[in-house]
C-alpha cells in the first residue's frame, strides 16, 4: 500500500482534479483531512463524482469547517482548534491519495502547517500552475520537501511554458508525471483518459 500526498504551490492550482486522476489511475482510496467551506459540494464530493472505478473508497474529513479560508482561521470561526493528533488516516490496505489544503505552509493552528500532515514514507505530488511568481513558489515547495527527505514528483496544470518548466527541471531534477490541460470540462471520461496517460509514470 502506497500513500500519495497531493499538495500545491498555491491555492486554486488544480489539486482536486489531479487527485481525482490519481485516484482513478491507482484505483486508490481518497482522503481530504481538512475541508474548509463548500461542505455541500466538498472536494470529496467532487472527486467521487469524477471517479468511475468501483474499488476506491472516499473517507470522511477529520475536520469539516464552515468557512472557505485558511484552516486555522476557519477553525477559529467554528470555535475550535485543529489538533493534528485527531487527524487519523483511514485504516485501509488500498493505495490512498491524500489531498492537502492550499500549499505546504498553510497554517492549521498556531504552530503547525499542512507540511506537518505529511508522513516520511509518503510519495508527495506537487501540482504546479504557471502564473507570475510560480517559479519561485514551485522551487520553494519542491526544495522544502526534498530537504525533508520526501520522494517528490510534479504535475503541471494548465498551459505549457517551456522556459519555466525547463528551469524548474534543471534546478530540481524531479520527475514530471504529466500535464492536465485546461479542458472545457472534466467528467468521468476525461478523468479516465488522463488516468490512463499517467499510469506508466506512477508505476
Amino acid at each position: 500500500m502506497n500513500t500519495y500526498f497531493v499538495t500545491g504551490i498555491s491555492t486554486d492550482v488544480g489539486k482536486t482534479i489531479a487527485s481525482a486522476i490519481l485516484v482513478e489511475a491507482l484505483e486508490a482510496d481518497y482522503f481530504k483531512p481538512i475541508q474548509a467551506g463548500d461542505l455541500d459540494n466538498s472536494d470529496t464530493h467532487k472527486v467521487q463524482r469524477l471517479v468511475s472505478n468501483s474499488k476506491s473508497v472516499f473517507h470522511a474529513n477529520s475536520y469539516a469547517l464552515e468557512t472557505p479560508m485558511s484552516p486555522h482561521g476557519a477553525a477559529e470561526i467554528d470555535g475550535l482548534t485543529i489538533d493534528i493528533k485527531k487527524i487519523k488516516r483511514p485504516n485501509t490496505t488500498n493505495n490512498i491519495v491524500i489531498e492537502g489544503a492550499g500549499g505546504l505552509m498553510v497554517p492549521l493552528n498556531d504552530s503547525e502547517t499542512i507540511l506537518d500532515l505529511i508522513h516520511p514514507k509518503d510519495r508527495v505530488i506537487v501540482v504546479s500552475r504557471h502564473y507570475l511568481g510560480s517559479i519561485n513558489h514551485t522551487l520553494l515547495t519542491i526544495n522544502t520537501l526534498k530537504e525533508k527527505g520526501f520522494d517528490v514528483a510534479l504535475i503541471y496544470s494548465g498551459d505549457e511554458y517551456k522556459s519555466t518548466e525547463s528551469i524548474i527541471k534543471k534546478m530540481t531534477g524531479v520527475k514530471v508525471i504529466g500535464r492536465i490541460n485546461d479542458e472545457l470540462y472534466f467528467d468521468r471520461n476525461v478523468v479516465k483518459e488522463y488516468a490512463e496517460r499517467f499510469k506508466k509514470q506512477l508505476s
